[in-house]
């Protein structure tokens, strides 16, 4: 298998998760009126289930989030707030609201 290019599409909103030259999966966000990243939906196609993309995706997109220079992120997808669960070295990135 080839590695998973995760890359930031501003236009629609959404990091997306590319494998062998094709669309695999993608993390929607928004942008919060504070600037952070709100991760609203993520969804893998099922030819690519099981292949590592959503944990390749999830990392990618906290990756450049965090390289960004945003001031952190709002996990509201079950995804994305599972796996930041799973790899405490995120947690970091997650805005505590009050």
């Amino acid at each position: 298998m080839s590695d998973v290019e995760v890359k930031n599409n501003p236009a629609e909103s959404r990091y997306e998760a590319w494998l062998d030259g094709k669309i695999a999966g993608f993390a929607q966000y928004s942008v919060s009126a504070d600037d952070a990243i709100v991760f609203t939906h993520t969804e893998v196609s099922d030819e690519f289930e099981g292949q590592g993309v959503g944990s390749a995706l999830a990392r990618g997109a906290l990756d450049d989030v965090r390289a960004s220079g945003a001031p952190g992120v709002i996990p509201l997808c079950p995804f994305i707030k599972g796996w930041i669960d799973k790899h405490p070295d995120y947690e970091s990135l997650v805005l505590k609201r009050s």
